[in-house]
């Protein structure tokens, strides 16, 4: 047997800007189509081959280049990186969802994947035929099901509702179930996606225990996740993806020391110009989101005495739909600190919303946050909180210290909050104190 539970060499994966696949509307356009793939396919080959020989164009992004690494039987891998920098590209390819266009991945063992919320879930069959069907898909008989079936439940927290059809699951519960089919269902290669960017403090906590248990048992765990701390806890090894390639393939503590250095860098707006490609989900899309002064003057330092505002600028698809925003705030070591839902707007909030372009601002006060970098998350959602769409690590920002509410004190403070809350010392008069 291999020492080796995944091996990983030379992975590209290219992808055509705008491309779309021919739809074939009838029986004849089937068959027709069958009977060309051969030739099709010889030709995609060949025209792959000359493109690679030729160089980019510039309708073409690679997601993935060269991506070469090994993974050992009941190692626990972390993979950081930017957004859009190729982390679930790889994932994606190490699943055999989607073919590499170079290189080759070859995976030892049954593979449980858990990529996004309800990947592999069927909307309209109950949480225990989802389960069960889950479990057919990884070769397992359903006596092997029926006998992880309570624990993934439980787990799950899912008792009432597990012969509900999930597509009326809260996102919260989809992936709780779809976290615990995965981890219970005993594959030999775990595969995880931002698993704790849903869920609750607890839940969290959960997975992070289970997929040590997993690892503990000696098998393998592929995991990634914008949670710096969870990463240096969990792994024991970690790689770096910038722009589709492994930059640092080192121990999980030096990793994120380097990743973390990297995010200092700030970023206080970004844009979206093409409709095609902005973030959005079914009823709006992002145009810009942005950082700037709370009084519209320029913003040249943000210190710990500074308000300032966060300013979303969106286009709303067409008349009749209601506009969700979510704003979250992580620390240095992306553990979120602060999330903030623009549900105490007073005029918008939950209505239906004429067809057109809007600004949405946050306005955060000063004598709040610490001193440290922080970057910011969005997550769109429509009606009743569906319809979610979140986009990761859109700003960043460093604050600076400020001085009024050091006085005469020197050393560090502690933690991503130095709110100025008030404070007062009265005689004790009472014996209770009061």
């Amino acid at each position: 047997m291999s020492a080796w539970a995944v091996e990983a060499t030379g992975l590209g994966k290219r992808y055509r800007i705008g491309s779309r696949s021919a739809r074939a509307d009838s029986l004849r356009d089937l068959v027709g189509n069958a009977l060309r793939a051969p030739v099709a396919n010889f030709r995609r080959v060949r025209r792959l081959t000359e493109f690679a020989d030729s160089g980019d164009a510039a309708d073409v992004v690679w997601a993935l280049r060269d991506v070469s690494f090994r993974v050992a039987h009941g190692e626990v891998l972390g993979i950081v990186g930017r957004n859009g920098a190729g982390k679930s590209t790889l994932l994606k390819v190490l699943s055999r969802i989607t073919e590499p266009t170079t290189g080759r991945a070859v995976l030892r063992g049954r593979v449980g994947s858990l990529l996004e919320v309800g990947t592999g879930f069927h909307p309209d069959l109950t949480g225990r035929e989802n389960v069960f069907l889950n479990g057919a898909i990884l070769g397992m008989d359903r006596r092997h099901v029926d006998r992880s079936f309570d624990a993934i439940v439980a787990f799950a927290g899912v008792e009432r509702f597990i012969d509900t059809p999930v597509k009326r699951y809260s996102s919260g519960m989809y992936l709780r179930l779809a976290f615990a089919v995965a981890a219970h269902l005993e594959p030999e290669i775990l595969i995880v996606d931002e698993v704790l960017a849903v869920g609750d403090a607890q839940f969290q906590k959960k997975c992070l225990g289970k997929m040590r248990t997993v690892s503990e048992e000696g098998r393998t765990v592929i995991f990634v996740s914008h949670n710096l701390a969870a990463v240096r806890t969990l792994c024991t090894r970690a790689l770096l993806i910038d722009g589709g390639r492994i930059t640092v393939d080192e121990a999980a503590a030096a990793v994120v020391a380097r990743y973390s250095a990297a995010m200092s860098e700030q970023v206080l707006a970004r844009s979206w110009p093409d409709p095609d490609t902005a973030p959005q989900n079914g009823a709006f899309r992002l145009d810009r989101v942005a950082v700037v002064s709370a009084d519209h003057g320029p913003l040249d330092e943000i210190t710990t005495d500074t308000p300032f505002r966060i300013d979303i600028d969106f286009t709303t698809k067409r008349a009749g739909v209601p506009a969700g925003l979510t704003v979250y705030l992580f620390d240095a070591e992306n553990a979120c600190v602060l999330t903030s839902v623009n549900n105490r707007e007073p005029h918008w909030y939950g209505k239906p919303m004429p067809a057109g372009r809007f600004r949405a601002s946050c306005h955060v006060p000063g004598r709040l946050f610490n001193a440290g970098i922080f970057s910011i998350s969005i997550n769109m959602f429509g009606a009743s909180f569906t319809d979610n769409h979140q986009i990761n690590d859109v700003l960043r920002l460093e604050i600076a210290d400020g001085s009024a509410l050091r006085n005469d004190y020197f050393g560090p403070f502690f933690g991503p909050m130095r709110p100025d809350w008030r404070w007062t010392t009265v005689p004790r008069e009472a014996p209770d104190g009061r």
